[in-house]
């Protein structure tokens, strides 16, 4: 059954199944199971095209079973935390995901190759000119040359509304959102939508346009825009910007410039019943998902996956099991021995403010993590889950919990649980702060700042090493030395060095500020 691991005679690989976390350490070789019989290969690749590029390809038909090694492993690992709360589905059939204890896939000398390797061409001349996408947001990826990070989407058969909470979620799966507005033109629905980065736009592109949202209905074109940057004045049901949650709500204004603004001169298809619905309301129906449910929408169908024959009734949207609209996430696989509720407080905080943090008692590698909102919440969840601290791979998903109670009088707790709402360290307490225009992935990259004048290039890097990181490069602002930007040796040490080195004081009443940072040296 275990073909995935050389030691299957031991006995006990069957019950490693049923764990909920994958057995093996992260790999960039997926081992499939479950498999139907009838399906191809380019559908199995499906499955991780949305995720980076997929390198190589081995079915074992006889036993229901496949190996699909991705580029590298930031795009495997994607995947994996992607697919673990969602079970993906291929001919309406559950399929299950796993690390494999490969590192490689090595099939040159194999029989019954050639249908794999002829399917993998084909992906990669769809993809031909572009996108040597390894998952890793600190790759830029090779776009092509002017490609913007804005799409334009228009949706037809609109017999049911589309909110932008449901383009959010739907785009989301393929990276970033950045922004969205919405607007009715030539009695038309449609959106410009914009990513952190090209790449991601034309993997949306490339996997939705032409699908349908809802069963036969709702269905998706898809074009890149002209633009290359939105531009929101307002956050409501019309326009949002993710990055910048301080902007006023306008009151319907419309959310274009005047010369787009008599786009909105009809009411448009949609008139939104979800209308100021709190943070992310989604309109779509899960079965299995407390509470949540479409208004009088028959069929609604589900899982925008690439696969069209993988319709299982609702929309392939990560944590789904928590509550829509909520500010409190749940955090597991952390490490228990290093991880502390002021180590969260300041990692969560790079994404907003982070007002509770709870370890639990029982159980140290989860913990749940209260933000400002919902906005926030969610860009949290995007841009950490799948990151490595401390050697285990975090996940973040939408917690059941509403607020993170504190302990009573009393109580036996120590000292996981604390209250950082009144914290000095807040980044985005300040409405209209830089800060919201400067949030990144995480990145091997960081930016550093508030560096007093009497502070030297290798007083930062000893900082640096000291704290169990290697410098590859640093550079001071050439206009600004209080800035600098420092890359280290992996995104991993990046992540711990934010941790343990924001807010260290440098002397002179200066306190360092490190963020992530797009650039590199």
């Amino acid at each position: 059954m275990n073909s995935s691991t050389p030691s299957a005679a031991n006995g006990n690989d069957s019950k490693k199944f049923k764990r909920d976390r994958p057995p093996c350490s992260p790999s960039r070789v997926l081992h499939l199971r479950k498999i139907p019989c009838d399906v191809t290969e380019a559908e199995i690749i499906s499955l991780g095209l949305p995720f980076g590029k997929v390198t190589n390809l081995l079915m074992l038909k006889g036993k229901s079973q496949a190996f699909l090694e991705m580029a590298s492993e930031e795009a495997a690992v994607t995947m994996v935390n992607y697919y673990t709360p969602i079970t993906p589905h291929l001919r309406s059939q559950p399929v299950y995901i796993q690390y494999s204890n490969h590192r490689e896939l090595k099939t040159d000398n194999l029989p019954n190759q050639a249908r794999a390797q002829a399917a993998l061409q084909a992906v990669s001349a769809v993809q031909s000119g572009s996108l040597a996408l390894s998952g890793g947001p600190s790759n830029e990826g090779t776009v092509l040359p002017g490609q913007s990070p804005v799409l334009r989407i228009i949706i037809e058969n609109l017999f049911y509304p589309v909110t932008l909470e449901v383009l959010h979620q739907i785009f989301s799966k393929f990276g970033t959102v950045l922004k969205i507005i919405t607007f009715t033109k030539n009695n038309q629905f449609q959106a410009l939508l914009q990513y952190a980065d090209p790449v991601n736009a034309h993997y949306a592109k490339m996997a939705l346009d032409g699908q349908n949202i809802y069963n036969a209905c709702c269905t998706l074109r898809i074009d890149f825009s002209k633009l290359t940057s939105l531009n929101v004045k307002y956050n409501n049901d019309k326009s949002r910007d993710f990055t910048r949650l301080d902007l006023p709500t306008g009151d319907g204004q419309p959310s274009l410039e005047p010369p787009m603004a008599a786009a909105f001169g009809a009411p448009g298809i949609i008139s939104s019943p979800y209308a100021g619905a709190a943070g992310f309301a989604p309109a779509i129906g899960f079965p299995q998902a407390t509470g949540l449910s479409v208004p009088a929408v028959p069929g609604a169908l589900g899982p925008l996956t690439i696969t069209s024959s993988a319709v299982t009734g609702r929309m392939a949207i990560p944590g789904a099991s928590g509550i829509p609209g909520n500010s409190v996430l749940l955090v597991t696989n952390l490490n228990p021995d290093l991880i502390t509720p002021h180590g969260l407080f300041i990692l969560f905080g790079v994404y907003g403010d982070v007002h509770r943090v709870k370890i639990m008692f029982n159980k140290k590698e989860n913990a749940l993590v209260q933000m400002a909102d919902a906005n926030q919440a969610q860009l949290a969840m995007n841009h950490l889950s799948g990151q490595r601290l401390y050697g285990k791979v975090l996940r973040a998903t939408l917690s059941k919990h509403q607020a993170v109670q504190l302990p009573r009088e009393g109580q036996e707790d120590q000292g996981l649980t604390k209250d950082f709402s009144n914290s000095p360290l807040h980044r985005f307490k300040k409405p209209g702060s830089k800060n919201f225009q400067n949030i990144f992935p995480p990145s091997a990259t960081l930016h550093l700042s508030n560096i007093p004048p009497s502070v030297t290039v290798d007083d930062l890097k000893n900082l640096f090493i000291e704290a169990g990181c290697s410098v590859k490069a640093f550079k001071f602002f050439q206009k600004d030395r209080k800035m600098a930007l420092i890359q280290l040796g992996s995104v991993e040490e990046a992540i711990q060095a934010l941790i343990e080195l924001h807010n260290h004081d440098l002397g002179e009443n200066h306190h360092l500020r490190v963020s992530f940072s797009k650039s590199t040296i």
